[in-house]
């Protein structure tokens, strides 16, 4: 390739670059100052306040050694609604209060940060149903039978009214004359594992392409659907949904697999959302909303100036450091470093990632992070200049010989972000995800922009006349 069309091809992949960070930079700039942006950046509860709900949990029917175990399964089934992508850092925690001995309250606190709408905040939760398989009993639908006769002859018409404790084999199942005949098995949805939308054949029973939903349950969910059918073939099984029976199919045999179907006349709709909600977690006991508040932000915009003028001043001594150590190749590192910013900016707007003082704080440190690339690089390009080579030829080794130690330190630095996400909480998945990020967008803010600017200087040697070598860097001094 002639010297002609190399610089052009080098000019012509420098303007791309540039345009490509001025796109980004007005998509910033827009979502940031637009008053309806739609990609506006997402402040935490320190920054910007949000929505403080608390639900209490029905333990009522429920082992009390189990307890602690089911109202953990409950946070992590809220929590990866409310933070479905561990960006969102609510706060999802368990309270439990026992003002009277005999009865503890077990309680679920939730933190949704920028949500100051209420109404909003209990709508992201959304509906995550309570899914129960419980067994018809003829007996307990003889004794509901004989007590609304004994009611009736009373005189009483109140309907819904407590007429009695039901019990079936020694223990409480209803008080309502309104409950349906059916007993608890012990399998919920705390046995689920996945739930997925199906459409019948002609050959199942249900009406051709009716939608259904089909349920899996984890192992121990599974022994216990299997111990069930196995011993009540030919009894029905009711599937209820947040209390509401369903469809109650007669068990034919023993069912190996861990696999149900679940059929209510469904719309293809709120078959594909009881699936979604499912798939999101069915709660393992039943909750009721008790209390909401709208929270004002603790540090709000102060912290928020305060971080902008450190980082602003923190870009102006890693540039400064830059330019006077490596000339012109440290000030196009500085213009590197504005694309980083930039495109790291425009990641947590797209996401969205939810920045709080520590994530403010965590991007101002990222700022002499992203520069350790360059710094690889230009010690690189300085010993390939002391040999003799021209610049364009020390700019691709040095960036081909540094980059194997830029590649090592970047993998470290994912796989602790991947470590960090995979086991932490939600604060935690987000500080990883933005440190996973962070890695990615140095990489090509430091390789590729870097090196694309420094192709578009002229190609000189070192003994070469005139200014271009002495700008070039450090390395062109003579011993």
């Amino acid at each position: 390739m002639n010297p002609s069309t190399q610089t052009f091809l080098h000019w012509f992949r420098a303007l791309v670059v540039v345009a490509i960070i001025s796109g980004v930079g007005f998509f910033v700039y827009q979502n940031t100052t637009g008053e309806n942006a739609e990609h506006p950046f997402k402040l935490g509860l320190d920054l910007a306040g949000g929505s403080h709900l608390v639900y209490e949990a029905d333990v009522s029917e429920l082992v009390p050694q189990e307890v602690p175990q089911l109202m953990n399964v409950l946070r992590d089934v809220i929590e990866r609604r409310v933070n479905a992508f561990g960006v969102s850092e609510p706060v999802v925690q368990v309270e439990r209060s026992s003002f009277v001995a005999e009865r503890q309250s077990e309680r679920l606190v939730i933190e949704l940060p920028g949500v100051t709408d209420v109404g909003e905040a209990v709508a992201e939760i959304g509906r995550t149903p309570l899914l129960e398989f419980k067994l018809y009993s003829a007996e307990l639908e003889q004794q509901q039978q004989a007590l609304q006769s004994l009611e009736s002859l009373a005189g009483s018409s109140s309907a819904g009214a407590v007429i009695g404790d039901v019990r079936v084999n020694g223990e409480l199942v209803k008080e309502t004359e309104s409950a349906l005949p059916f007993v608890d098995t012990g399998l919920t949805g705390r046995y689920l594992k996945t739930a997925s939308l199906e459409f019948a054949g002609s050959q199942t029973g249900q009406l051709a392409n009716e939608p259904l939903v089909s349920v899996s349950f984890n192992e121990e969910g599974a022994q216990l659907f299997a111990k069930i059918t196995r011993e009540h073939v030919g009894e029905q099984l009711g599937i209820f949904l947040d209390g509401e029976l369903l469809s109650a199919p007669v068990i034919n045999e023993a069912i190996i697999g861990g696999t149900a179907i679940i059929s209510g006349d469904f719309t293809l709709e709120e078959a594909r959302a009881l699936a979604e909600n499912l798939s999101f977690g069915a709660l393992p006991m039943p909750i009721n909303l008790v209390s909401t508040q709208t929270i004002d932000a603790t540090l709000g915009a102060g912290v928020v100036q305060q971080s902008m003028m450190a980082g602003l001043l923190g870009f102006v001594l890693i540039a400064s450091f830059m330019i006077l150590w490596y000339r012109l190749p440290g000030l196009v590192a500085s213009l590197a470093l504005i694309s980083y910013l930039l495109l790291s900016l425009a990641v947590f707007q797209l996401i969205p990632v939810t920045l709080t003082a520590a994530g403010l704080a965590g991007l101002v440190l990222s700022l002499g992070i992203a520069v350790d690339a360059n710094v690889l690089v230009f010690e690189r390009l300085k010993e390939e200049l002391r040999a003799g080579k021209g610049s364009h030829d020390a700019i691709k080794d040095g960036f081909s010989r540094a980059w194997l130690a830029i590649r090592d330190s970047n993998i470290t630095g994912l796989i602790s972000a991947v470590i960090l996400f995979w086991f932490g909480t939600s604060m935690i998945k987000g500080f990883a995800l933005v440190l996973a990020v962070g890695i990615i967008i140095s990489m090509i803010s430091a390789i590729t922009i870097t090196r694309t600017l420094l192709l578009v200087l002229p190609d000189v040697k070192r003994d070469d006349p005139g200014i271009w070598p002495y700008l070039l860097g450090t390395g062109l001094r003579k011993k």
